[in-house]
């Protein structure tokens, strides 16, 4: 079998531990018994997060993808086609921080260049895909993260930081360097998806009904 998406070096063994296991409980109930093949994805995440909150590196072992096969009754080759599918899923080991630069049309267009600029040179990575010397960063380049409105995006593990620059993103990575995770979101003051710098439009409070009589 051709497994190029996973590394030759393979963890022996994977056993769920107790707080997986309590997931993976939860999770297992929201599928009928002959479509729990169905829950392939969310088992997948169970043994990603377990893997980073164990080892520090948030990926999944070839070992983990068969023992998801063995307790959904699928063929292994089944998981393994969706953990190399999706980029949300690691195959291989990645740094404790997984930088995920959104470079489409929309965070191009508000900077992500300079966001990924900023990740090199904060990190010393050169390329996509490598992880930092150090071994606390990954940089990974994705596709479009659905938040466009708040371009451009640097989704860190699963957070999403929004509105980002260049000395934003040093600064973030600055944090994290030093144990510290900043509040998610937009990183401009802005609430949500909100104009920046306030409302744009409406601005005037309409004429109560006693005011218009």
């Amino acid at each position: 079998m051709n497994t190029t998406w996973a590394p030759a070096e393979q963890p022996d063994s994977f056993a769920f531990d107790d707080e997986s296991e309590a997931e993976i409980v939860n999770v297992l109930k929201k599928y009928p018994e002959e479509r729990k093949a169905s829950a392939v994805m969310p088992l997948l995440y169970v043994a990603q997060r377990q893997m980073g909150r164990v080892t520090g590196s948030a990926w999944i072992p070839l070992a983990a993808m068969d023992d998801i096969a063995r307790r959904l009754e699928m063929a292994p080759i089944r998981v393994y086609e969706v953990a190399s599918f999706y980029t949300m899923f690691n195959t291989k080991p990645i740094g404790r921080y997984h930088l995920q630069v959104c470079t489409t049309t929309p965070c191009w267009l508000r900077g992500s260049d300079a966001v990924t600029e900023a990740c090199r040179k904060a990190t010393g990575i050169h390329h996509f895909g490598e992880t930092s010397a150090d071994g606390l960063f990954t940089l990974t380049e994705v596709e479009c993260l659905g938040a466009c409105a708040n371009a451009p995006i640097l989704q860190v593990d699963d957070d999403y930081y929004e509105d980002m620059d260049g000395p934003r993103t040093e600064a973030l990575i600055a944090d994290l360097r030093a144990g510290r995770k900043p509040e998610a979101g937009p990183t401009n003051n802005r609430m949500c998806s909100a104009p920046e710098g306030g409302r744009k439009t409406l601005l005037e409070t309409s004429a109560s009904s006693s005011d218009q009589k």
